[in-house]
């Protein structure tokens, strides 16, 4: 596998442990703030996530691993704001690098700002496939403004992608991302209602980590694919050996844009992201989470022949791509991401934040081991799962072959444990879970298996 980028890091700010609530306490105060969210919000969500009924809570505060809500309850956060908070919450270089620059301005539209021109000074010889770039504000714009660049550089419609596979929420990537009734191949289902049938039609889906279902579709569709789009480690579910690999020898073979989501991977496996830890480089990248350091910030990254479409000089133009964003290159996102890049070029910080991954799910494993429970705990650097399952999963049909009513009676228990994981999805670490908040998630693990088992 990949080679951890020698970049790195400081020790992790010291949280005083403290022990986690065994019971999920609710105030009046935030009984009060849930109730008169449903009145707000369509389910009382902010998003397309939400905790059950006898387990939601409204967030007040975080520092470090750890995060408060209303009532006072702690918890050992996993989910990271889904993957971005890699640097673990309210870290002080990033709360500095933005209040310095909120005394000098936030925004002035999407022109340059000096701001955004060192950020992508820096960026640029980081990403190995960057030769020009965009920013954006979110993994969801970059993945659309990456396929409309590769769909105006080849001048095809359709795209490819994997099953299982999550690209941000426009109807271009709401294709087969969670199946529960898969279809044959390359046929893929649309994920939510409100996508035009028209729009689906113009999804291909293969399986992940199979070359030779891939080649078989690309013999047969290849004049009608403007690109393969591909998590380098899709969702829960790590590249066989050589997979990427050959994803992009097909790509360059059937003259095909390669668009590499790092969405998730960029920056949390080494300062190159996948392209360095697994040694693969694609036509076009895709980022958001981490490079942002906390504030909506994404990117588009790669070749110039493509991403010089979105030249404003060649409005009017055959071939002109439009490529723009209010907020793109704001000077927040961009002080936060160049704070963000400060700690993970200190000494070893990807080093000690795998280690403590591992340590992690080493002791997971133990935990369960000793309960008898069945669960499979699994993961590649600082992202980890677990399933009730045999064998980790090398494809989303093994991940539906799994005991998914099992896992979704543990993870409210997990919650009310005090530790905090995404229902059903990858979990990550950040780089300051420490020893301390290891130990007390193995403590809270062993009494979730206890009161699952009583």
């Amino acid at each position: 596998m990949g080679q951890i980028q020698a970049a790195s890091a400081i020790e992790p700010t010291a949280v005083t442990p403290r022990e986690l609530m065994s019971k999920h306490r609710l105030t009046a105060e935030e009984a009060e703030q849930i109730e008169r969210a449903g009145h707000l919000f369509p389910g009382g969500a902010l998003g397309g996530n939400a905790l059950s009924e006898d387990a939601k809570f409204v967030f007040s505060r975080g520092e470090g691993a750890r995060f408060w809500d209303t009532s006072g309850n702690e918890y050992i956060d996993y989910v990271l704001g889904s993957g971005t908070f890699f640097l673990g919450h309210a870290h002080p270089r990033i709360q500095r690098a933005i209040s310095e620059q909120a005394s000098r301005g936030t925004h002035f539209f999407a022109y340059l700002n000096e701001q955004a021109i060192e950020f992508a000074t820096r960026l640029k010889p980081i990403i190995r496939c960057c030769e020009r770039m965009r920013f954006t504000t979110s993994g969801s714009d970059s993945t659309f403004h990456a396929i409309r660049l590769a769909r105006g550089f080849t001048g095809r419609d359709k795209i490819l992608k994997f099953e299982g596979a999550y690209h941000g929420a426009h109807d271009y990537a709401q294709v087969s991302t969670t199946p529960k009734n898969p279809l044959e191949f390359p046929s893929g289902t649309s994920d939510t209602a409100g996508i035009p049938r028209a729009v689906s039609d113009l999804t291909f889906v293969a399986p992940y980590n199979d070359a030779s279902a891939l080649e078989s579709i690309l013999k047969e569709h290849a004049s009608e694919i403007a690109a393969v789009i591909i998590e380098p480690i899709q969702r829960i579910i790590r590249p066989r050996d050589g997979f990427l690999q050959k994803v992009r020898e097909l790509c360059t073979r059937f003259n095909i844009p390669m668009i590499l989501d790092e969405v998730v991977t960029g920056f949390r496996y080494g300062l190159g992201g996948a392209q360095d830890y697994f040694d693969v480089v694609p036509d076009l990248a895709t980022y958001g989470k981490i490079i942002g350091g906390g504030l909506p910030v994404g990117l588009v990254a790669g070749r110039a022949d493509i991403m010089d479409q979105a030249d404003p000089s060649n409005k009017g133009k055959e071939g002109y791509v439009y490529q723009n964003g209010t907020l793109q290159g704001h000077m927040l996102g961009c002080v936060a991401g160049m704070a963000t890049l400060d700690v993970l070029s200190e000494d070893r910080v990807y080093e000690r934040t795998f280690e403590r991954a591992e340590h992690l799910r080493d002791g997971l494993r133990r935990v369960f081991t000793d309960n008898r429970m069945g669960i499979l705990v699994f993961g590649e650097g600082p992202m980890w799962h677990m399933l009730f399952t045999e064998k980790e999963p090398e494809n989303w049909r093994d991940i539906l072959a799994a005991d998914g009513a099992k896992l979704a009676k543990m993870e409210p228990e997990l919650l009310r444990q005090g530790l905090f994981v995404l229902p059903g999805n990858r979990r990550f670490i950040s780089i300051q879970h420490n020893e301390d908040d290891l130990e007390a998630t193995f403590e809270a693990a062993d009494r979730v298996c206890k009161a699952l088992k009583s």
